[in-house]
């Protein structure tokens, strides 16, 4: 999942509340506060476009005061957008920054961007547009600073229908102590999140006998067929102890996790890990004949498998990454392999028979 700070944008643009229509229900009813601290929650706020009959109202904490849709405008310079508008109060001074997690269908042209507002109708900060245009359910993190916005605005391209929903969290700070020597890794913001994103090394790096070189930084897409896997060759001088092939997979079925091929042999599916169950970007889906439910993930998960070092041979080692069974389409990036070779102060036991 990508982390982006919002940039300054010194235009200003009055803010239009015309013609617009809730997305769910009239108004948002809070949800009750708990003890006597106050009500300060995260929120999850539903921007699928439910039909009045099928549509149940959403309970939210009281800073979220509205959430709307502002239907697309035909005009003729520029192709049709929606916007989900959200008005938000800052129920305590001290918090001035805004975690707000997009889930949305990553399609190449409706890829949706956030804009903050101040009351008077500036636009005060805006990010990109998010997304890497895979073509699958994903989800993106925005770091929003709150100290003088009270409106945000997701802008997409089409009829919105591509938004799913969205969580809001407020951001505190604590001090970090991370080793000097250690390569830099970001911190965990995701309040679901098992681990942190994966960065691949620029360059091939060693330590303690242990090689790290990158196969591929970019996204790739893959499919359920050897036709349609990532394919990798990569050379090592010599066979290792072990090896380690590390990713990250996008919206996978997470019983049906990617499978790994190396030299032609079947190394089975790869071990990925999964982030706390209450995380909104599991997405359910039920199939004919099928008691079971089967769940996506839909965003970036961590996928490991490790390589038995009889399977790699000294030369050119052919890699093939495919999407698990019953998984249509799916995406990797950050590919990465480490391999482990005896160092000169190993930690290993002679065992003997006795």
């Amino acid at each position: 999942m990508l982390h982006r700070a919002l940039a300054a944008i010194l235009s200003l643009l009055a803010v239009s509340a015309l013609h617009a229509q809730d997305v769910v229900v009239d108004t948002l009813p809070p949800t009750p506060a708990v003890g006597t601290g106050g009500n300060i929650e995260s929120a999850w706020l539903d921007l699928r476009q439910i039909s009045g009959a099928n549509s149940k109202p959403q309970a939210v904490p009281d800073w979220v005061e509205s959430v709307t849709i502002v239907p697309p405008a035909a005009k003729a310079d520029t192709a049709p957008k929606t916007v989900f508008r959200i008005r938000l109060v800052r129920p305590k001074p001290e918090f001035q920054v805004l975690y707000f997690r997009l889930f949305f269908d990553d399609n190449p042209e409706q890829k949706p961007q956030l804009t903050a507002w101040d009351e008077s109708g500036s636009q005060v900060l805006q990010s990109g547009p998010l997304g890497l245009g895979v073509s699958l359910p994903t989800s993106e993190t925005v770091m929003v600073p709150m100290v003088a916005v009270s409106t945000i605005d997701v802008e997409v391209p089409g009829d919105g229908k591509t938004i799913r929903g969205a969580y809001l969290d407020w951001m505190t700070s604590a001090e970090v102590l991370h080793p000097i020597s250690a390569p830099h890794r970001d911190l965990i913001p995701e309040p679901f999140a098992a681990v942190s994103p994966l960065h691949a090394p620029a360059q091939d790096t060693e330590m303690f006998g242990t090689v790290t070189a990158t196969l591929a930084d970019e996204t790739i897409r893959i499919g359920a067929s050897a036709e349609q896997g990532a394919a990798f060759q990569f050379g090592v001088e010599a066979q290792p102890l072990m090896a380690l092939l590390t990713f990250e997979v996008a919206s996978p079925n997470i019983d049906a996790p990617p499978e790994v091929f190396l030299n032609g042999e079947s190394l089975g599916a790869v071990s990925i890990t999964l982030p706390d169950l209450a995380d909104p970007a599991y997405r359910g889906g039920s199939a004919a004949l099928v008691r079971q439910m089967r769940f996506q993930y839909t965003g970036w998960l961590r996928a490991q498998k490790l390589v038995p070092a009889s399977s790699l041979i000294a030369g050119t080692n052919d890699l093939i990454v495919v999407a698990g069974p019953g998984t249509t389409a799916s995406a990797i990036r950050a590919t990465q392999i480490q391999l482990k070779y005896l160092w000169d102060k190993s930690d290993y036991q002679l065992q003997t028979d006795r």
